[in-house]
């Protein structure tokens, strides 16, 4: 890959953390946002779920919609709205105008994503494709992992407003970026939106996105609300929390290439074994009281299983729709952020009902659901006599 073409992969996964930092920073400080804006952590949790949604219902629609529109324009429409909507979070103190805040970036979400992983591509050519996405890909999970430790540390020692000023800043430096380094790119034919229905009739894919869905929900359910957990049941002090989260998110980076090994040897096995490893560590993180150090190395157990589990999804449906790649994609932060959703909502349905430990049953119950899915999927491979998948 040519050094222009490495740089310009740059640019487009730092944008690509600007939009996930803003997504999931939240979620290291809903108790602070409860207390700010004087709503419960289960209605605090809400700004997950609505951005989730968004995202899940423009991720099929909105990249194909912006499809005859030049790229360079698209980017930076996503990112000029990313800006104003934490800005608008920064300066409100009504509830409702922050849920707003958060839904309408959402819905511009898949857009620049999409774009990104494409333009990665095609600029590397054939032969390094692999790897720009690769790079990109580290922009997806440096704003997953550090999201919410950032959030968390900076929310400790300042305010909610210096929080959102700050991702506001990040987005405005991948705004700045885009502007003035990346060149124009206008697009030929737009993708009729029936040749992409068509490759929506297998059985095959709607079981494969319905484990994407659920592996998000048995991972979201519990992680969503990991700030209050790590508070109120193992009682951690705040510096020892953020440590905490932060050597989670550290973690889960080392995650990837332990998917990717796993998922290169045998990846049937390791998208089958998943459910029973991460609740193995669910029941552990149940029983653990107030003790530091165990929460430290339970918690950094979990972040490589979380990085793996993330990855699992991809693969997933991208190895049941080999030949259509930005669909898979588009699919896959659709279904992802509904399962994100589902597990935010019913996490935040176990607090109210039984107190802030039982969404470890709630992530217990979507992983039983989740195991489930995919021994059906593995079933249906063994009746079809040339492979659907492609194993990578």
């Amino acid at each position: 890959m040519e050094n222009h073409h490495k740089a310009l992969v740059w640019k487009l996964s730092f944008g690509i953390f600007g939009i996930l930092i803003t997504e999931l920073g939240v979620v290291g400080i809903l108790p602070l946002i409860a207390d700010t804006f004087h709503v419960s952590v289960t209605q605090a949790g809400w700004l997950v779920s609505i951005f989730a949604l968004g995202v899940a219902l423009a991720g099929p629609v909105m990249p194909l919609l912006f499809s005859g529109v030049n790229r360079k324009t698209a980017m930076l429409g996503v990112q000029g709205i990313f800006v104003l909507s934490n800005l608008v979070c920064m300066v409100t103190d009504n509830f409702t105008v922050l849920l707003l805040a958060r839904l309408i970036p959402a819905l511009c979400h898949p857009v620049y994503c999409t774009l990104a992983f494409t333009i990665a591509a095609e600029t590397a050519g054939p032969r390094d494709a692999s790897k720009a996405v690769a790079r990109i890909m580290m922009g997806v999970s440096a704003g997953m992992v550090f999201g919410v430790p950032v959030s968390s540390l900076l929310a400790g020692a300042t305010s909610f407003s210096a929080v959102m000023l700050f991702f506001a800043a990040v987005n405005a430096v991948a705004f700045m970026l885009t502007l003035l380094a990346m060149p124009s790119m206008p697009v030929g034919s737009r993708v009729a939106y029936g040749t992409q229905l068509s490759l929506l009739r297998s059985r095959l894919t709607w079981i494969s996105l319905a484990t994407v869905a659920l592996i998000a929900a048995s991972m979201a359910s519990v992680y969503s609300y990991v700030a209050d957990y790590l508070k109120n049941v193992a009682q951690l002090a705040p510096h020892t929390l953020s440590l905490t989260l932060l050597l989670f998110g550290l973690a889960s980076i080392c995650g990837n290439p332990v998917a990717g090994r796993l998922l290169s040897t045998n990846p049937l096995r390791a998208v089958f074994l998943f459910p029973f490893v991460l609740g193995v560590i669910y029941i552990a993180l149940y029983f653990v009281g107030p003790s530091t150090l165990t929460m430290l190395v339970l918690a950094c157990l979990w972040g490589v299983v979380y990085g793996a589990g993330n990855n699992f999804q991809q693969y997933w449906i991208a190895s049941a729709l080999p030949d259509s790649p930005e669909l898979a994609t588009g699919l896959f932060l659709s279904f992802g952020n509904i399962g994100i959703t589902l597990g935010t909502t019913i996490g935040g349905m176990f607090i109210a009902g039984m107190g802030i430990r039982s969404i470890i049953l709630g992530g217990l119950l979507f992983l039983a659901l989740t195991f489930a899915s995919i021994l059906i999927r593995n079933l249906m491979l063994r009746q079809i006599p040339a492979p659907v998948l492609a194993a990578k």
